[in-house]
């Protein structure tokens, strides 16, 4: 096989390598997270690029381990550049996993394994489908967070858990004010409160503050 075409087959495989990557990020384009289209073509060609010199780019007895290991903690390091911690919930989790995913998709392809590579693009693909359905029994339920701030004087925190049905803050504070002990807190619940759920539960526990609804 010449040189030349011995490349063209290697310049194919990084398309298609970004080919199964867009198929990825269209997924992800469409649900509006931040790494899309480009992101993951981007991530799988060049885990692919990387796969075919570690193979074929050296002369001699060498390791192509080791450029493929490399290439995981590389995507690691990009990975957790797409987790957000905002207002104390975490954000892009499914989205760096998906990354990693897809850069395992272009050494598959780096490495000749066409049918792996092009079977865990359509796995990655329907699981990433069939776990948005608004009908799937195992999609995860979407929490809510609240702020809340309060007088401690016994119990109340206890009480507030209770009331939104969680085992724990996320994050509080205490300060005194005026010779009374305040509590700041963030707690997340599965229990969905409109406007007039919090109102009420404002009216009916005179130790409570303030309460908002700060993320979905």
């Amino acid at each position: 096989m010449s040189l030349f075409v011995q490349q063209m087959i290697f310049l194919a495989q990084v398309a298609g390598s970004m080919l199964l990557g867009s198929i990825i990020g269209l997924e992800r384009r469409l649900r509006e997270k931040e790494a899309g289209i480009r992101t993951h073509a981007l991530v799988a060609g060049a885990s692919c690029l990387l796969m075919i010199i570690s193979i074929h780019g050296f002369e001699g007895e060498f390791d192509a381990a080791r450029v493929a290991a490399q290439i995981v903690t590389g995507i690691g390091f990009l990975g957790a550049g797409m987790i957000l911690y905002k207002r104390h919930v975490i954000h892009g989790l499914t989205t760096a996993a998906g990354v990693w995913f897809t850069a395992a998709i272009g050494m598959c392809v780096g490495a000749g394994l066409y049918y792996l590579a092009a079977g865990g693009t359509l796995a990655l693909f329907l699981f990433q489908y069939i776990m948005h359905l608004n009908r799937n029994p195992l999609k995860s339920k979407d929490f809510i967070t609240y702020k809340i701030k309060f007088i401690i004087s016994n119990n109340e925190q206890e009480l507030v858990k209770s009331l939104f049905g969680a085992k724990s803050f996320v994050n509080y504070s205490l300060e005194y004010q005026d010779d009374k002990l305040i509590c700041t807190g963030y707690i997340r619940s599965l229990k969905v409160k409109n406007e007039s759920d919090l109102k009420d539960i404002i009216s009916r526990n005179n130790f409570i503050l303030s309460l908002e609804k700060i993320a979905d």
